[in-house]
């Protein structure tokens, strides 16, 4: 008898979350991408200018949460854990964010997201190597005192919340604010300790897309809990330009970018650049084949020649519907006084070198993807 009891408590605690986790849902997705990869360093005065080896590609797991509030209402969560395949490694590093959906009024949450910097219309590193993405120069601006200086992080922004209008026949906006998007909160330490001012970011991107085409504009503005009056500390302002149209297996878009920084006490302006993008693709059944051509102006204000190209092509082949290689190969023309590197390439690459001026690095890399 009492062990009859006993299993009948059992079942029931057993019953109980499922009943509770019955009314949500948790998905597990992700991509799985790493390859070999050559890179050197041309005229760059290294004694070691190259290196060669196996490199992450920004693997990924994503849990995502869904429950139904009634009303057509939902609360929605998700953790992007990054892995390191090379070298073994996760972190919750990604976009990650809890809030709140619905059609009717559209998405909010808090937490951390990608912001402006990746609006780009190349699809080159679907397949292929992230080294080899056309952010290279349209997410950083060349600083003549050391490495090159990310605009809106060229990654995830910190401390952010963040809203999406619903579809309106093809336009959306997004509108978002960050309280620090360097790190965390820590206005009230700098007060005492005498730092400058409180920090803050703004991001607007309205986008209209079409059956085949679309057309969008980001705007970026920050400043640091403690700025400063030197490039990679001072206040940002970037504007983005976007569109593509797609037909067949054709696909061809543009990408403009303006980016500038000024002094946080002083106003001076520090950097002040343009970068425009051409993106190429054509899809033809398992085969894709992928191309930008990047042109980084002279800086306005940085003394020298700070003028970068860059040349990107990738061939894809897919394997299944979730598994693909590809073979690329990129190469970045720096200036006398440009320091260009590949995106990512000082994080998951098989090099963590700050540019020389004036050297160019050309690279490439062998990928396989597995999206699950």
């Amino acid at each position: 008898m009492n062990k009859r009891l006993l299993a009948v408590a059992v079942a029931g605690a057993l019953a109980a979350p499922a009943a509770a986790f019955a009314q949500s849902s948790v998905t597990i997705s992700g991509v799985l991408k790493g390859g070999f990869e050559s890179l050197k360093y041309a005229n760059s005065g290294m004694s070691n200018s190259s290196t060669s080896g196996v490199a992450d590609d920004s693997s990924r797991i994503i849990f995502n949460i869904v429950e139904d509030l009634g009303g057509g209402l939902q609360a929605i969560g998700q953790y992007d854990f990054r892995g390191t395949i090379d070298v073994g490694g996760l972190t919750a590093a990604g976009n990650d964010h809890v809030g709140l959906r619905s059609k009717s009024w559209g998405r909010i949450f808090i937490g951390r997201q990608d912001l402006h910097y990746f609006n780009r219309e190349s699809d080159l590193t679907t397949r292929g190597t992230l080294r080899a993405d056309s952010i290279s120069l349209l997410a950083y601006m060349a600083n003549t005192t050391g490495a090159t200086q990310a605009i809106a992080n060229a990654s995830r922004t910190s401390n952010v919340v963040h809203y999406t209008t619903p579809n309106w026949g093809g336009f959306t906006l997004i509108a978002a604010y960050s309280s620090n998007p360097n790190g965390n909160n820590n206005d009230a330490d700098l007060a005492v300790a005498g730092g400058i001012r409180k920090g803050r970011a703004w991001n607007l991107n309205p986008n209209f897309q079409g059956s085949n085409f679309q057309v969008g504009y980001s705007y970026w503005t920050s400043k640091n809990d403690a700025g400063g009056n030197a490039i990679n500390t001072g206040d940002q302002r970037g504007d983005r330009l976007y569109g593509s149209f797609s037909w067949g297996g054709f696909k061809v878009g543009l990408a403009w970018d303006k980016s500038k920084i000024k002094g946080a006490t002083t106003g001076t302006e520090l950097a002040r650049r343009t970068v425009w993008s051409l993106p190429l693709s054509y899809t033809f059944g398992a085969h894709s084949i992928n191309f930008h051509y990047d042109v980084a102006g002279d800086d306005k204000v940085q003394a020298g020649d700070n003028k970068a190209k860059m040349f990107a092509l990738s061939y894809g082949y897919d394997l299944s519907k979730r598994t693909s290689v590809a073979l690329t190969y990129a190469r970045i023309n720096n200036q006398a006084a440009a320091n260009y590197n590949f995106f990512t390439n000082t994080s998951l690459g098989v090099a963590n070198v700050a540019v020389p001026l004036g050297a160019d690095p050309r690279l490439w890399a062998v990928t396989m993807r597995h999206q699950f």
